[in-house]
């Protein structure tokens, strides 16, 4: 059972493989081929969500159906940062869940926020702020980065909102997902490329996802 509690002290016993490079595209969205190309690139052959694991991640990270808490939204996301688990509310009282990174120290923003804008193979651009403290990783980057396997979003993201405001934070696909079940991110939430692909199908424009605090602000009393 899910409950606020369970997503506030779950423990990490509880609650990727290298990408080939490609060609990315100067100045332009990716064709309906080219996305396609890169969506098989990125799936494992036959791919099952439940048993593919050719990223070595640990098991309880594969996506899984578990129940959910009575009350819980359909269509919301749930992300447990201290387990690193994002749940995704089904019509059936279930929930979808998958393994995640999260943001690295204080980068990581706990919150409710709204799915304003989804989109495939997004172009990535590194915020002034993340220039500004690791500018030996994203000053290169400050014109943008096509999309493409090696974009920092890899090949789906999700856009958090608060009211109409872009916070910047993504849930998305990672290049990275040796990361998975790490704090690793500058804030966002990170999912495995084939894991993300399958859920951004499914989530809707305007639904809720809640991010819950990670174990630095846990308390006993939580």
């Amino acid at each position: 059972m899910l409950t606020r509690r369970h997503f506030l002290i779950t423990g990490s016993t509880l609650f990727s493989a290298a990408i080939s490079s490609s060609a990315l595209l100067a100045n332009s969205w990716p064709s309906e081929a080219q996305m396609n190309a890169w969506d098989a690139e990125v799936t494992p052959p036959f791919y099952n969500s439940a048993t593919s694991n050719p990223w070595g991640l640990h098991p309880r990270f594969l996506p899984v159906r578990v129940e959910a808490n009575a009350g819980l939204k359909p269509g919301d996301i749930h992300v447990d940062a201290v387990a690193r688990y994002l749940y995704h509310i089904q019509n059936d009282g279930t929930a979808i869940r998958y393994g995640v990174a999260i943001g690295r120290g204080d980068l990581y923003e706990p919150g409710t926020y709204t799915i304003r804008r989804k989109a495939k193979w997004p172009h990535w651009t590194p915020t002034a702020n993340m220039i500004a403290r690791e500018p030996e990783l994203y000053a290169q980057y400050a014109d943008g980065m096509e999309p493409g396997p090696l974009n920092a979003l890899g090949s789906r993201a999700l856009y958090l909102y608060v009211g109409e405001r872009d916070t910047y934070l993504r849930i998305h696909g990672t290049p990275l997902p040796q990361s998975i079940g790490t704090r690793a991110s500058s804030g966002c939430v990170r999912m495995v490329m084939a894991h993300v692909n399958e859920l951004y199908e499914k989530v809707d424009l305007g639904v809720t996802a809640v991010l819950y605090p990670g174990e630095d602000r846990v308390t006993a009393n939580s």
